[in-house]
């Protein structure tokens, strides 16, 4: 058994109207599977799949103002393209943020999520809007040694500043752990889920992942049907179940 990387979760102050902008941003369709809760998905796809990393948006009460752990980057496939993203981005009221990163513009979402749209790349063009969710780290080999047996992607780039994994299928976005000064000072209102895969035994993944070195968390989930836990580095994730 092993777990799929399956989307990226936002905390949101409103999913609706946040959810609005990353389904325009990204092209992609927008539903609700209940009060609070905004999916996106590409159009016509069948979840899960390994393709895409989807987006989960929910409404909490009192959204923190802290610093991100986790964020996308987005793919272009030409300079036109990537000026024709920024002036879209700007008409849908996203703004640009302070920081670098190399050949990487980083924006601001309508509620202050960074991102980064990303100078065109061979690398990037067949991973759909999202080319890689970044998760900022202390130490990339430690990450890619949990992540990589976690959802038992293959490991592509390792070396102490970043760890670059994709799907075994090579589709869909990449994920990468870079290496950031005090990373383990910031947190974060985006975090991953996993779905177990092929049977779909929450429990049984679980232990498997505590094993591995993940450890349970009370983010006051109450009797939610998913399981959060937490990396090697205190980052929070859920172990999804399936209905």
């Amino acid at each position: 058994m092993t777990s799929q990387l399956v989307q990226v979760n936002f905390k949101a102050e409103d999913e609706v109207a946040l959810g609005r902008f990353w389904a325009d941003v990204l092209g992609w369709g927008m539903a609700s599977e209940a009060p609070g809760v905004v999916n996106l998905e590409p159009v016509g796809f069948d979840w899960p799949d390994p393709s895409a990393v989807c987006v989960d948006l929910v409404r909490v009460p009192d959204r923190e103002a802290v610093r991100y752990r986790v964020h996308l980057e987005l793919a272009t496939a030409s300079e036109a393209h990537r000026a024709e993203l920024f002036a879209r981005l700007e008409d849908l009221g996203a703004t640009r943020a302070e920081g670098s990163v190399a050949d990487a513009t980083l924006l601001a979402d309508p509620e202050g999520n960074e991102f980064a749209v990303l100078a065109p790349r061979e690398r990037h063009q067949d991973t759909g809007p999202i080319a890689t969710v970044v998760v900022t780290c202390a130490d990339p080999r430690a990450m890619v040694r949990f992540w990589g047996e976690a959802i038992d992607w293959t490991v592509h780039d390792l070396t102490d500043d970043r760890a670059l994994l994709r799907s075994p299928q090579g589709v869909g976005p990449w994920l990468e752990f870079r290496r950031t000064p005090n990373a383990q000072a910031l947190r974060s209102r985006v975090h991953l889920d996993v779905l177990p895969v092929p049977a779909g035994d929450q429990a049984a993944e679980v232990t498997r992942l505590e094993a591995l070195g993940a450890t349970r968390t009370d983010v006051g989930q109450g009797e939610a049907p998913w399981v959060v836990l937490t990396d090697p580095e205190g980052n929070d994730f859920c172990v999804l179940g399936r209905e």
